[in-house]
């Protein structure tokens, strides 16, 4: 029996309009016989189902408002459908912005992948850019809000392309409500959006609730309709969700999407079958708040936070059987299988597996690459370097031999734009970071094959590859387990593979430290100290008056503060306190501060803070000094360091803030400075260099920026002489305050790494340079004074750093070049400007003297190796055997040495020498200090005989702790150990003074 509810309005006739559900498949059935529980009618009737409409309409002589049907022909047809209406991504991730967007919504831009939360390497949640507010750390700016986040996790790489939804970058749809609505709303919410939006069939979609949630799950069944056999009740480590130890959290609820439907609605179904199901949406009601103790109490303000996969849902209704063949992905993955000529759908599971890697991780270092991260060995480079070894790996394996990276990533940044327009603006930089990097690992692959050939050598005898050494071969060569396996047992050689899973395992706890888990905890609850004090006001920007101050040594140190400020909290190894004594090093919050906060890449300022005594002298009862002013809060609060040092510091007391005036004026000097670097190497380099990062200090800036070569000395002078140019032109600077759509309008500069609210302050060295900038800067170019490079150098793939110095420091730098250079002349005793030609003349006279020492230890070594001629030993097979020590030699020399003694002694002779260098080395440094060092030179007949130059000394050395090895004919190998040098020289001679068929037994 079929039930099909009434939709129309009554009229005269029994019944008008009937809806019926989950019948997508498009058909025209017709039938006759169809009977009414009530009147018992059975007109006949037709029932059309459009293929573009997800709702069917019957129309019948009945007004009964519940009417059930009987017809074996509607039964069979209303089972659930194969196959859904079609919707691309680019389609869901509109309709899911759009609906939320008609329900009051803000829509968001995604943030950045480098997040600004130092407890998370990259963003992992679409809720950590609201991550301050939930907190309760700053104020929302809007009550409702709706995004599509950008976002990678790297925890699980090993499953990436193994099963059908494991990825390291996707996209996470969110709808986020800071204290508006709540359970009942976001329920609907999500019902209605899965079901009549995105016509998920209402009998396909499952939903899971926490076990003691009885609000959420009434709401589910009562009012949504969901049946209470597709309800399931799940513990704690499913459905709630915890920010850490303390802190907010709550139950949460899932929707699952059901594959197999035939498969019924027994008990004994769990969701957890990934087969069957796939979890789609998740909503969490964050309405708790967890204490120290453990205690839940629950929170004023409650939240909503959800999220829902783009590739998940996009598998869904495209219909395919992985994520990966979405149309997300699947562009990037044809284009890999079109360059490794593979028809995917024709490929076996491994080979598509390899393609699906590629294609997952491709998008992972576009987006990374785009943001800012580029290749290193740490960090969040490390991930960059990381997971693009691990494509080009997979390349190779499908027979790319070509580069082929910066190809597959054009598909990637093409599907970009609706995501992160700012990728395709990033496009050539991303193709010459790829390709750079790509470069550089094939070399390390053909080392790794190397190293792969020795392992396997030294394993010949035990028959197995040891764990640890594959484990080498993956975390530092890229090399894929599979491919270690592949290739040896190629010689009958086993992988220990519970050794590598050991090392990986350990690697997996190493790499907890990058945090892939969302820390809302905090030890002293910062959100109350911004509600009860508000937000601290920042007043460094104004005129500072000056004052004097005496330090602990009697230094006068320039120091100026404005009006007094309010001590409204304290606090002493995280704990608020009331008081902090003498010596206590103690965090200080104020109402308002001239001190300006870390952020920006610009670093602190320094300075005291003093309560007046009063009387005549008005003689400082409390002194702090201040050591470091940080941001937190998300950057509503200004914590000062500071050790208390004489008095007692209060919560309440008024007290002058005074910043260090001179260290204000070197740091201000060489910020500004970085701001016309950056529009020297824009006009010397190119419009698209752009910053990586910064660091602005008293002593120096540091200025990291996109190139992938480093920079020639003529361009390093351009752009240090076009800084200086400007300085000299005394140009004034100009601050003001305008919304960001205006301010980028008018051409300003966005810093590397920072996140901007919806009003900036914009600092503009008119028609020099323009950038939004929250930092302190000089009010006039003039007052940098100089400006000199220290140097230019590359940090990572793709990435130079300059370090330069500004203003006094630039003053000082040359003023201590000049001291050395004056002190170089008078040792040398010329004029300073003969300095250069000089010390070049006496590195032509060194030069010339080394050559004739080693002319003199070569000659020397040859005389010493002529009295060892008597010394061979004519072995019965005929060869002649000749192992020696050649003390204090050159190993150069020796090994000359060792060829004349070869020669002499005929084609059937096998010469191995020795020798240790002392701790002092040579005047050449040929050799480490205090190492040993081997050379073996065999005739054609003692090789064909058995031996082999290189296998000798390399098991020779190996005693001494080294390695080595060469031809068959000649080689050379070293060690550090010298104490073993005795026992190496004895292995020396039972190898090469052994005889027949010892010989052959022992290689």
């Amino acid at each position: 029996m079929l039930k099909l509810k009434r939709t129309g309005a009554s009229a005269a006739p029994h019944m008008k309009y009937v809806r019926l559900g989950s019948m997508l498949r498009p058909s025209l059935i017709s039938f006759s016989s169809i009977s009414c529980t009530r009147c018992h009618l059975a007109p006949p009737g037709t029932l059309r189902l459009p293929a573009n409409k997800q709702r069917a309409r019957a129309i019948f002589s009945t007004t009964d408002a519940s009417v059930a049907f009987t017809t074996s022909v509607l039964t069979k047809e209303t089972s659930s459908p194969a196959v859904m209406n079609k919707m691309s991504g680019a389609e869901i991730r509109e309709r899911f912005l759009s609906f939320f967007e008609e329900r009051g919504h803000s829509r968001l831009p995604s943030s950045s992948l480098v997040p600004e939360d130092p407890t998370v390497l990259l963003t992992i949640a679409g809720m950590l850019q609201f991550k301050p507010v939930f907190l309760g750390q700053v104020p929302r700016k809007v009550p409702t809000a709706t995004t599509t986040q950008k976002c990678v996790r790297t925890n699980d790489i090993e499953n990436v392309g193994v099963t059908a939804r494991h990825h390291t970058f996707f996209e996470m749809l969110g709808n986020f409500s800071f204290g508006d609505y709540f359970k009942k709303e976001a329920i609907g919410y999500a019902w209605d959006l899965s079901t009549r939006v995105f016509s998920l069939p209402a009998d396909r979609v499952w939903v899971s609730v926490y076990e003691e949630d009885e609000e959420a799950l009434t709401i589910w069944r009562d009012v949504v309709g969901v049946p209470p056999e597709r309800i399931k009740k799940m513990g704690a480590a499913d459905n709630f969700w915890a920010s850490g130890p303390t802190g907010p959290c709550g139950p949460c609820s899932e929707l699952y999407f059901d594959f197999h439907p035939e498969q019924g609605t027994a008990e004994s179904v769990t969701l957890e079958d990934d087969s069957r199901f796939i979890e789609f949406y998740n909503i969490v009601f964050m309405e708790l708040n967890r204490d120290a103790a453990g205690k839940l109490e629950p929170l004023a303000a409650k939240n909503i936070d959800t999220g829902m996969g783009l590739e998940r849902m996009a598998q869904i209704l495209q219909g395919v059987p992985n994520n990966y063949e979405t149309d997300l992905i699947f562009p990037i993955v044809q284009r890999a299988a079109q360059l490794a000529g593979i028809d995917y759908h024709a490929a076996d599971p491994l080979t598509k597996t390899a393609l699906k890697v590629i294609g997952d991780h491709t998008r992972a270092v576009t987006y990374l690459i785009s943001d800012g991260v580029t290749p290193s060995n740490i960090g969040r480079g490390y991930i960059v370097r990381r997971l693009l070894r691990r494509v080009v790996m997979k390349g190779r394996l499908l027979g790319i031999r070509t580069q082929f990276t910066s190809k597959v990533a054009e598909v990637a940044v093409s599907l970009s734009a609706a995501c992160d327009p700012q990728v395709a603006a990033q496009a050539q930089r991303i193709y010459d970071v790829l390709a750079l990097e790509e470069g550089a690992f094939s070399a390390t692959l053909e080392r790794g094959q190397k190293i792969l050939e020795e392992l396997l050598a030294k394993a010949a005898v035990s028959k197995v590859l040891s764990g640890p050494d594959a484990f080498l071969l993956y975390d530092t060569f890229g090399f894929p387990l599979e491919l270690t396996q592949e290739l040896a047992e190629q010689q009958g050689i086993q992988v220990d593979t519970v050794g590598f899973s050991s090392e990986m395992e350990a690697q997996r706890q190493r790499s907890k430290d990058s945090r892939e888990d969302v820390d809302l905890t905090a030890t002293v609850n910062l959100s109350e100290l911004v509600q009860a004090a508000g937000p601290t006001t920042f007043t460094g920007y104004e005129a500072l008056k000056e004052a004097s101050h005496k330090d602990s040594s009697g230094e006068v140190t320039g120091h100026c503060s404005q009006p007094l400020s309010k001590v409204v909290a304290l606090i002493v190894e995280g704990q608020q306190v009331q008081e902090a004594a003498a010596g206590s090093r103690v965090d200080v919050l104020l109402d308002s501060t001239p001190f300006y906060a870390e952020s920006g890449g610009q670093v602190s300022d320094h300075g005291i803070m003093v309560t007046r005594g009063g009387g005549p002298e008005n003689v400082p009862e409390t002194t702090l000094l201040v050591s470091g002013v940080k941001k937190a809060a998300g950057g509503a609060l200004f914590v000062h360091s500071a050790k208390v040092a004489s008095g007692t510091i209060r919560v309440g007391s008024q007290v002058s803030a005074q910043i260090d005036v001179n260290l204000r004026r070197r740091i201000t000097s060489h910020h500004t400075a970085t701001h016309l670097l950056q529009s020297a190497l824009k006009k010397v380099l190119g419009a698209d260099t752009c910053q990586q990062g910064s660091l602005v200090d008293g002593e120096r800036l540091r200025f990291d920026f996109n190139l992938t070569r480093a920079m020639t000395a003529d361009e390093v002078s351009d752009v240090e002489r076009l800084v200086n140019s400007w300085v000299a032109t005394a140009s004034p600077l100009k601050t003001s305050v305008m919304g960001l759509s205006e301010a980028k309008a008018a051409g300003a500069t966005a810093m590397f790494g920072e996140k901007y609210d919806d009003v900036v302050r914009v600092v503009d060295v008119p028609g020099i340079s323009m950038e939004l900038c929250g930092g302190t800067h000089v009010s006039n170019t003039a007052e940098i004074g100089a400006f000199k490079i220290l140097s230019e150098s590359g940090i990572a793939s793709g990435v130079r750093r300059i370090e330069a110095v500004a203003g006094a420091a630039a003053v000082e730098h040359l003023s201590a070049l000049d001291n050395i250079v004056r002190a170089a002349a008078s040792t040398l005793k010329v004029k300073s400007e003969e300095v250069p030609t000089k010390v070049a003349s006496l590195q032509s006279e060194l030069k010339a003297a080394v050559k004739e020492v080693t002319e003199l230890k070569n000659q020397l070594a040859v005389y010493k190796a002529q009295a060892l001629l008597t010394q061979a030993v004519t072995l019965a097979n005929g060869l002649k055997g000749l192992v020696a020590e050649l003390p204090d030699v050159d190993p150069k020399a020796m090994q000359e040495a060792a060829v004349g003694l070869q020669a002499s002694l005929g084609e059937h002779s096998a010469v191995v020498l020795g020798t240790t260098r002392s701790e002092a080395g040579s005047l050449l440094g040929a050799a480490s200090p205090g190492s040993a060092n081997f050379v073996a030179v065999f005739g054609p007949k003692a090789i064909a005989s058995g031996l082999q130059a290189g296998k000798v000394v390399g098991a020779v050395a190996k005693v001494c702790g080294g390695g080595g090895g060469g031809k068959p004919g000649l080689a050379q190998a070293g060690g550090k150990d010298v104490s073993k040098f005795g026992e190496a020289m004895e292995l020396a001679r039972s190898l090469v003074l052994a005889e027949g068929e010892t010989i052959k037994k022992a290689f």
